[in-house]
Order: C-alpha cells, then sequence, then structure tokens
C-alpha cells in the first residue's frame, strides 16, 4: 500500500539522517519533509520502530500515513515544479 511521511524534526542533523534513511528505505522524496512509497503493513511496523530514534525535542514527530488506492487517486497537487510528484492518471494538478 502507498505510504506518505511526513515529519517536522527540530534537529538539522537528525533531520538529514532521517531522511537518508526513508529514502534507503525505497521511499521517494515528494516535498522537503515528506517522502511516499510503498510499504506493506509488516514493513510499515518495523519502519516506524527504526523511525522513532529520531524523536529526540518534545516538537519533534512524524507521520506515516497509508493510502489507499481511492485516497491517493483522488489527490490534488498544487505545484509550479516539473517534478512527477504523483503517477497516477485520475489526480488533478492545479
Amino acid at each position: 500500500m502507498l505510504h506518505l511521511v511526513v515529519y517536522d524534526i527540530t534537529d538539522d542533523g537528525n533531520r538529514t539522517r532521517l531522511a537518508r534513511l526513508l529514502e534507503k528505505f525505497g521511499l521517494e522524496r515528494v516535498q522537503y519533509s515528506a517522502f511516499r512509497g510503498e510499504l506493506n503493513p509488516k514493513e510499515r511496523e518495523v519502519r516506524a520502530r527504526q523511525v522513532l530514534r529520531f524523536i529526540k525535542d518534545e516538537h519533534d514527530c512524524i507521520f506515516i500515513i497509508p493510502l489507499c488506492q481511492r485516497c491517493s487517486s483522488a489527490a490534488f497537487v498544487v505545484s509550479n515544479t516539473g517534478v512527477e510528484l504523483v503517477k497516477e492518471k485520475k489526480v488533478e494538478f492545479l
């Protein structure tokens, strides 16, 4: 299932290390602090435990959000970038 991982990490070093780890997981960066990619339920559980170490400050947080096919295909993307953020044909770009 497609997942969106978004985070707010206070420490620059931790934030950079988290981004590198998410890339190693095979996730694709779609925004500065947002990645997306396929994870099965077991992988999601394991990845959630692995990223927990980056939570150091009381304001730090990481969201791992599953996106069903119906929800991901109904997404709106508002962007000026030429980067392909969503591969589904039904997605409306504004």
